[in-house]
This record gives structure tokens, sequence and C-alpha cells, in this order.
């Protein structure tokens, strides 16, 4: 559509050029608006305010994994619904629909692979699956990176976004917080290593199980990070909560985080801290 018409025909009229949706983004922290490329080159995060981006296991793999190469493992595991459970649509139909939506089929995947030449099993969580919960099949793929981890000596990498335990599956997915930390007790006695991160957000059943359970607990700058939201804990005991209350910056600062890492400062930070803790640095 012309902004304006003209009858002269040496005027010619300027025609509006149509911005491609979803090419601008908006900054929640700020309100200011970002172009998306430059957005993904700086891998999710804002350049002027460092805000953070929610983003998934796709976008992590790419730039975690060198080159973005990786073996998926696991993904044969696929959910089932043993209880019927049906709430404002059955359970089974919400699979369905967000296995559509996310094209993932639950909400953690396990990739092998290299970063920066070293060996690692990472494990990323999705929240876009149904808020990132932990049902069977999330608690069953981490026991295979734990596995697969233990019996081949390779560092184990779990990114962990969620809102807690999947409560379609009721116990079966209570039961996924003993499981794994069960698993991660005996890779810590085969020495090694474990790194737990920490994104936005991070709560219930998870953080009360394997994400806490990091020979490193290290997150993202702002993610919220606990067991209840804060709404919950502020309406349970009748007080205001102190100011940044379950941040990673509160949290760091009251001992729960060994440290915060910029995204766009994860890969080589990661690499220099496995590099110290398995011996090997170059001599």
């Amino acid at each position: 559509m012309a902004w304006f018409k003209r009858k002269d025909k040496n005027i010619q009229t300027e025609q509006r050029k149509e911005m491609p949706e979803g090419v601008w983004v908006k900054v929640p922290s700020t309100g200011e608006t970002v172009h998306r490329r430059e957005l993904e080159e700086n891998y999710w995060v804002d350049p002027m305010s460092d805000y953070h981006f929610r983003i998934g296991s796709e976008e992590y793999f790419s730039f975690l994994f060198d080159d973005g190469e990786f073996e998926e493992i696991g993904q044969d595991i696929l959910p089932t619904d043993p209880l019927e459970f049906e709430d404002r649509k059955k359970y089974s139909d919400r699979l369905d629909e967000y296995q559509e939506k996310t094209g993932h089929t639950d909400a953690l995947r396990v990739g092998l692979g290299k970063m920066n030449e070293l060996d690692v099993v990472i494990a990323c969580m999705d929240f876009d699956f149904i808020g990132g919960s932990m049902g069977s099949v999330v608690g069953e793929r981490i026991a295979l990176a734990i596995d697969h981890a233990r019996e081949n000596k390779q560092p184990l990498i779990i990114i962990s976004q969620s809102g807690g335990a999947r409560m379609m599956e009721s116990v079966l997915s209570l039961m996924q917080m003993a499981k794994t930390s069960a698993k991660l007790a005996q890779l810590e006695e085969e020495g090694v290593p474990y790194i737990s991160i920490m994104t936005n957000p991070t709560t219930g059943g998870v953080t009360a199980s394997f994400a806490m359970l990091g020979d490193f607990n290290i997150a993202e700058p702002g993610a919220l990070i606990g067991f209840a939201g804060p709404r919950v804990i502020r309406e349970t005991i009748g007080r205001d909560l102190p100011e940044g209350f379950q941040t990673s910056e509160y949290l760091l600062e009251h001992g729960f985080l060994d440290f915060i890492i910029k995204r766009t400062q994860m890969k080589s930070k990661l690499t220099k801290l496995l590099k110290i803790v398995t011996h090997k640095f170059e001599k």
C-alpha cells in the first residue's frame, strides 16, 4: 500500500516495505527493540542490556558443540499416558499438541559430541515443551546421559529450564527426582565431573534434584531459580521478599551457586573449567 498518491507522472510514489514478522524483538527488561539477526549472532543475548532470552536445546547445542555437530541419544524413549490423565484436555492429546508445536518428542534432549575438542555429554531441557516439566521420559533420558558419561568417562553437562515435575504423571514424575539423584551418586563414585547449568526458570522438582547436585552449579545472569515461586512463598509467609530474591545473583551471593556465566562466554569458560578438573591442560 502506498503512503500517498500523486497524479503527476514525474513524481514517483514511495511504496511501503513490508517488514517480515518477527524481525524486531522486544527486550522485556528495557522495552527496547533489537533486530532478530543481531540477537541470533549474540546467542540470544541483548547486546545493550545483557538480557538473556530463553532458548532451547537446538540453540544450546548449536554453539556448545563444535560446529554444532552431535549425536543424539534417547530419542526413541517416548512418553505415554499410563494414568490416562485428563484435566481441560487429555494428557495424550496434550503430548501430541506439544510434539507437533515444538518438533520435540519430550522436554529434554541428550547430545554426544565435542566441545572445543573435549568429549562431552550434554542434556538440555526445552521449556517450550509443557513448561520443561520433568516426567518419566525426562528422567529416563537423564539417566541414559549419566550412564553414558559414567561408562565412557566423559564430563556431563545438564542445562535446566523447568517449571518442575510433570503433575499429569503424578507420582511417576516425582520418582524421577530420586532416580536422577541416585544416578548422579553413581557418577560421582566414578569421579566423572558433572556441571549443572541453571537457566530461566529452574524451579520445582528439578531444582530439588539434579539441578542443584552438580560438582559445579552454574547459572545464567538473571535466571529465576528456586523450589516454589516468589508469589507462593510471599503468600505463605505473609511477608515481602528481599529484592532480587531467587535470582542467579541472589543465590550466588548466598552461596547456592559457584559461578554466573554469560551465555556468550559459556563455551570457553566451561572448556577451561573441564580442562582444570580433568587435568588436560597442555604442558
